[in-house]
């Protein structure tokens, strides 16, 4: 709930400063006028400040161009993604037939668009006599799901192995810790060189363990991928925290899990947002991986679009995969909107004050 409250809060101060827009441009037009006439600013200084801002609107304008095309064919009538009088759709032509599609008749929620819903059943065999079933539907769930238990599980295990490991490089002395870290460090650079020659190693290891087609296993797989580098971004951040902090609270009579807990846990949460959209983006949008090691029925959502966009052999519907494509980011921008402000700071690795 404090999640939902702060996000809500978020997007409130947002769209208040945004209708805040005009008097904060008229203030600052005065103020600078005011300035040019009293000699604190000269013509030139004004005339420099408005080139790099007309710079940056430029610069954002060329990063939000694709997000505005995308969404716009996504909204388009028929599949073409080019419209005979230029690359944008007619605005009267608008639909939302793409996005029905992707809710109702495609793989994305449930299997062909056949709704259902959980029900718990009791009974069967085994230690625990419950399970979850789908109700409502003959197929079961779809590409979501799949990449959310993928994604669960990838976050799972790597928090459990990243935050542990860089609290123990930041702080600690073993043997070894130097070398260990930059093998860190060289397990995140090598990995691009070897893709090809990894990718069939691990097919083939895979295969003759019987470890294919396995939800779990492949999220397991993503957060051995995320782990060197998240460490090693961690730990620097641990690293600007000042040992005096858990010093402090030692001497006051807390416990090294309550120092974890209630001290480093607290003041490291800008890097373990860092991290979470890190390590969610190993697990959401890696598909040549999931396609080589999963069968069709466990396809995630990275899979689908893909498959989406090869599967016609001489037109792709363009319009649905814009949609489609617009859905699968939805979730990764949720999770980024709402860790916003703590992944600001902790991308800077701004210093303790203290």
């Amino acid at each position: 709930m404090s999640a939902i409250r702060s996000t809500v809060n978020l997007l409130y101060g947002k769209l208040v400063h945004f209708a805040a827009t005009p008097k904060r441009f008229g203030v600052m037009i005065q103020r600078t006028i005011y300035d040019v006439r009293t000699g604190q600013r000269s013509v030139l200084d004004v005339a420099k400040s408005v080139l790099m801002t007309l710079v940056g609107v430029v610069m954002l304008l060329v990063l939000l161009f694709p997000l505005y095309w995308i969404t716009t064919a996504s909204l388009a009538e028929g599949t073409r993604l080019f419209n005979t009088a230029g690359i944008f759709p007619d605005p009267a032509t608008y639909n939302l037939q793409a996005y029905h599609w992707v809710v109702f008749e495609s793989d994305f929620f449930f299997v062909d668009g056949d709704w259902g819903y959980p029900q718990l059943v009791i009974g069967g065999g085994g230690l625990i006599p419950l399970s979850v079933g789908w109700a409502g539907t003959e197929t079961g769930p779809g590409a979501l799901f799949n990449s959310l238990y993928i994604v669960s599980v990838t976050l799972a295990a790597g928090f459990l192995m990243v935050v542990p490991g860089a609290y123990a490089f930041s702080r600690k002395s073993f043997i070894a810790r130097k070398r260990i870290l930059y093998g860190y460090v060289l397990f995140t650079q090598i990995g691009a060189g070897l893709s090809i020659a990894t990718l069939v190693a691990l097919y083939s290891l895979f295969s003759a363990y019987g470890l294919t087609n396995n939800l779990f296993i492949l999220g397991l797989f993503y957060a051995a991928g995320a782990i060197p580098f998240n460490t090693w971004l961690l730990k620097t951040y641990m690293d600007n925290i000042p040992v005096s902090y858990e010093e402090a609270a030692m001497v006051d009579g807390a416990s090294f899990l309550q120092t974890i807990r209630e001290v480093i846990i607290p003041l490291t949460k800008p890097g373990l947002a860092v991290i979470l959209i890190f390590i969610w983006l190993a697990g959401w949008n890696e598909f040549i991986i999931a396609q080589t090691l999963l069968s069709p029925e466990n396809y995630p959502l990275s899979v689908e679009l893909y498959n989406l966009a090869t599967e016609g052999r001489f037109q792709t519907p363009w319009t649905r995969f814009a949609a489609f494509a617009n859905l699968f980011a939805l979730p990764v921008a949720i999770v980024y909107f709402m860790a916003q402000r703590s992944v600001e700071s902790g991308l800077s690795f701004g210093g303790m004050e203290g």
